[in-house]
């Protein structure tokens, strides 16, 4: 069975930083791993995406140059650096695992998913 658990959320003022955490556990296929968000009222989109075979990102255009998506083989662990935060970035973070889709890494073709951790951004 394969859990992902989210952490590292948290409230911080525009402009601050926060790292999230995503720790694997069971057999996860060595693909792509993604970080989604959720604000109330949206759709769930598709923030970065990292692949675990080569350490490849993708990210959207929302966050580019302020977020980063790391992974730490040893602990089977992903990150996500998210930098000069906004008070749009604000929402639920997902981190999913085993992408299944044949597009962009960015879409929700993932197999598994986290619980989600809350951040939020104030002005």
């Amino acid at each position: 069975q394969v859990q992902l658990v989210e952490s590292g959320g948290g409230s911080v003022q525009a402009g601050g930083s926060l790292r999230l955490s995503c720790a694997a556990s069971g057999y996860i296929r060595r693909s792509v791993m993604g970080w989604f968000r959720q604000a109330p009222g949206k759709e769930r989109e598709g923030v970065a995406a990292i692949y675990l075979g080569g350490g490849i990102t993708a990210y959207a255009d929302s966050v580019k140059g302020r977020f980063t998506a790391s992974q730490d083989d040893a602990k089977n662990t992903v990150y996500l650096q998210m930098n000069t935060l906004k008070p749009e970035d604000t929402a639920v973070y997902y981190c999913a695992a085993d992408y299944r889709g044949y597009s962009s890494w960015l879409t929700d073709e993932y197999r598994y998913w986290g619980q989600g951790t809350q951040v939020t951004v104030s002005s």
